[in-house]
């Protein structure tokens, strides 16, 4: 085993975990194309104690921004960068995933009929003024006011997209709300719950332990109306997912600390991956024990679905830690590295591929969308979209927040 002489270093299989979670997430996000999926793909419905592949993804990619949490922190501690600093960074980027979360989600509710402009035009417009404003732009004194007038072309287009928005019942529209934050929002509101926990305490594993647990225990007290009392303040003031999505951070959060603490004791090998074996089990039997009472529903955000989720994601990264940092096979997973380093992008180019097929009229064969063959179409767009990805990076087209 090669030693990793940092705890402030990055781990490879976190961006392997983070590649391999987007390829999954750009599947099951196509997978409205198709006919005849099976159901174990399929998210379930609310009413429904069931899971299915569809259910699992999101809360893996929750768990990775928690294992990415300390890691960052610690580089910028270590560019000098003050709590603060730090703070105000993080505020930042919380920010921009609920801005570009309302504005999608906004897109979803979009009363086509009523608007000006037809709703895929607006919705590649949001796109593109979400890459004018957090692209990165080369470290270039000379244009940087150019760069800077592409930011703000890029606000003064989402001012123009909202303001011309109208949403709902195109008899009755409506203009833009809030509703569920959608995907970025609520990675937005999970992360910043998960920075703030940890910034003060960092590796402490006990505080880290702490905060995980205060956020799985919300979720069922919740559940067990032990919480009933705050509901005059609930729509007001509220932990998102009653505290579901920020326990899937604090989870990852909490297997890099103790993979940090472990470097710093030089005991990084099999005592962690038996510790991440351990409490992926625990989750597990966490979930299963808790089912009978309010059965496992992502919708619901029930306890049997942060307990199960949460397991599947622990123990998904140890297998991963061990194949790719342990015993260095990662080769295979090269083809996907940008969805790994450029996720943003990755996740919102199938926006533009969507509405630029509808706009032009382009559709597959019905038999391309059916059974197998269609899941093997899904599964092609994904990779399709990783490789897009990686390609425009190298042009110097890349979103970071």
């Amino acid at each position: 085993m090669n030693k990793i002489s940092s705890p402030s270093l990055r781990l490879d299989s976190i961006d392997v975990f983070r590649a391999v979670t987007m390829f999954l997430m750009i599947f099951v996000n196509d997978l409205w194309t198709l006919e005849d999926v099976p159901d174990w793909l399929k998210h379930s419905k609310a009413a429904e104690d069931a899971m299915g592949l569809s259910d699992v993804v999101f809360p893996g990619f929750l768990f990775i921004v928690g294992l990415s949490i300390p890691f960052a922190i610690a580089n910028r501690k270590k560019k000098g960068d003050s709590d603060a600093l730090i703070i105000r960074h993080i505020t930042e980027r919380t920010f921009a995933l609920l801005l570009m979360g309302v504005f999608i989600v906004n897109y979803e509710n979009i009363a086509g009929d009523a608007m000006v402009v037809n709703k895929y035009i607006w919705e590649i417009g949001m796109v593109i003024a979400f890459f004018l404003i957090w692209n990165v732009y080369p470290q270039s004194p000379e244009k940087k006011g150019f760069y800077n007038a592409l930011k703000i072309a890029g606000y003064l287009l989402l001012v123009a997209l909202a303001v011309i928005y109208k949403g709902g019942d195109a008899g009755n529209p409506s203009w833009m709300g809030t509703h569920w934050y959608g995907i970025l929002g609520l990675i937005g509101w999970s992360y910043l719950l998960g920075s703030l926990a940890y910034l003060p305490t960092r590796d402490r594993l006990s505080w880290a332990i702490g905060g995980w647990l205060f956020f799985v225990l919300f979720n069922l007290a919740d559940y067990a109306g032990a919480l009933d009392f705050l509901d005059p303040v609930r729509k007001f003031v509220w932990i998102v997912g009653s505290g579901s999505m920020p326990a899937f951070v604090m989870g990852g959060v909490v297997a890099s600390v103790i993979y940090r603490n472990s470097v710093s004791r030089n005991a990084v090998g099999s005592t962690y991956l038996v510790m991440l074996v351990v409490l992926g089990l625990i989750c597990l039997a966490y979930g299963v024990g808790t089912r009978p009472f309010w059965g496992i529903s992502k919708i619901r955000a029930t306890p049997a679905w942060v307990g199960i989720c949460s397991g599947i994601s622990f123990l998904a990264f140890a297998f991963l830690f061990w194949l790719v940092d342990l015993k260095k096979i990662k080769k295979w997973a090269n083809i996907i590295s940008p969805a790994g380093t450029a996720t943003l992008t990755c996740y919102l180019i199938p926006y533009i591929w969507y509405a630029v097929i509808t706009l032009a009229g382009i559709s597959l064969p019905m038999f391309l969308r059916t059974g197998l063959i269609g899941l093997v179409k899904s599964a092609c767009f994904s990779l399709l979209v990783i490789l897009l990805t990686g390609a425009i990076n190298r042009v110097g087209v890349k979103l970071k927040i």
